[in-house]
């Protein structure tokens, strides 16, 4: 039986998703599936995702649309939609999961809870350098000084955020702090995203869209964001920041004054 789907939001870059798919062969917890939601990839890409879809252990499940501008949200609640588990995931595909990452985020959740985790930036100089074999064999185990050393002396940034801790004492004293839901990784019960009709489609850029405004309308409806910061790790490969656009900024002020948790543009619309 599965224990969690996860949905990674993808848009063209074959070689990050491979170092992805490598990360997600190594988790401790295997009963999951992974639903690729690729938000207009070309046709190139289309094809070679098809082929290496079948060379993983888990089920990856692929869905597609027109590549009609950013319509990350759109994709990722037809994810929602099909997800056979009631645990849900949220990445990107440029975000190589630590190997307890799907453990810890079902291990922590609840109804009514949301996780969410943090991610280490990876320098252009590192993700560059990495390989599938190298995830596969543990690159980040093994090389926790480096990375340490590159965030010191490189351009990896939050490499303290890389830190996985067992210990109790230390997970509470790292997550006494309230912490911002963050869009690439966090994790949810399925009946608590559908409450809020999941993600709003009308944002058509990258950031808030995705976090800052479920987060309020979640928070809205009763729904706790939990911190699993040092618990459920990402490691993310270097890329060019897009930026905010106003819009964004403008709808979400909308929503807010608002005060509805349930978007009339999110899974099911009139």
């Amino acid at each position: 039986m599965l224990k969690a789907t996860v949905i990674a939001a993808f848009y063209n870059n074959i070689e990050f998703l491979k170092l992805v798919l490598a990360g997600f062969e190594r988790q401790t917890e295997k009963q999951f599936e992974l639903i690729l939601a690729d938000d207009g990839s070309s046709s190139k890409a289309v094809e070679e995702i098809e082929t290496i879809a079948r060379n993983y252990s888990f089920p990856i499940i692929y869905i597609w649309q027109e590549d009609r501008g950013f319509r990350k949200n759109k994709i990722l609640n037809k994810g929602i939609t099909i997800a056979s588990s009631q645990h849900l995931i949220f990445i990107d595909a440029d975000c190589v999961p630590h190997p307890h990452f799907i453990e810890e985020h079902i291990l922590n959740s609840g109804h009514g809870l949301c996780l969410t985790g943090r991610r280490v930036n990876l320098s252009s100089k590192l993700s560059n350098r990495l390989t599938p074999d190298l995830i596969s064999n543990g690159f980040f185990d093994r090389n926790r000084l480096q990375i340490v050393l590159d965030g010191i002396f490189g351009g990896s940034t939050y490499v303290e955020k890389g830190f996985y801790f067992k210990n109790k004492f230390l997970r509470n004293v790292f997550n006494s702090k309230r912490r911002g839901l963050l869009g690439s990784n966090f994790s949810i019960n399925k009946e608590d995203m559908i409450a809020i009709n999941g993600f709003d489609e009308r944002y058509v850029a990258p950031s808030i869209g995705e976090d800052s405004d479920v987060q309020f309308r979640l928070e809205l409806n009763g729904v706790k964001i939990i911190s699993v910061n040092h618990i459920a790790i990402q490691y993310h490969l270097y890329h060019k920041l897009q930026k905010r656009l106003q819009e964004n900024l403008d709808l979400f002020e909308i929503v807010k004054n608002s005060k509805i948790a349930f978007t009339p543009f999110g899974i099911k619309q009139s």
